[in-house]
């Protein structure tokens, strides 16, 4: 589906979404086919965001377009930490 279908169906709600197709631009990822896994309450949200696997992300359909900003920077590190 694209994000604008995805929009309509899913009006002012946060989704767990798989994307499907999309294309690089500026640093930015601009997604243009995704499948709506499910619906995230508000409260939810943020913590289903950092749970959430390869491939899929939680956004909200407010966002008229649905792009994520890459972060490219050689100099930052990330750290994975361990429970």
């Amino acid at each position: 589906m694209t994000w604008q279908e995805v929009r309509e169906l899913f009006p002012d709600q946060f989704l767990l979404v798989s994307i499907l197709d999309y294309y690089e631009e500026d640093n930015k990822k601009i997604v243009t086919e995704v499948a709506p896994i499910r619906t995230v309450a508000k409260k939810d949200a943020n913590k289903e965001f950092f749970r959430a696997k390869e491939g899929t992300v939680v956004y909200h359909t407010s966002n008229e377009d649905f792009v994520i900003h890459l972060r490219r920077d050689p100099m930052m590190k990330v750290r994975r930490i361990l429970k």
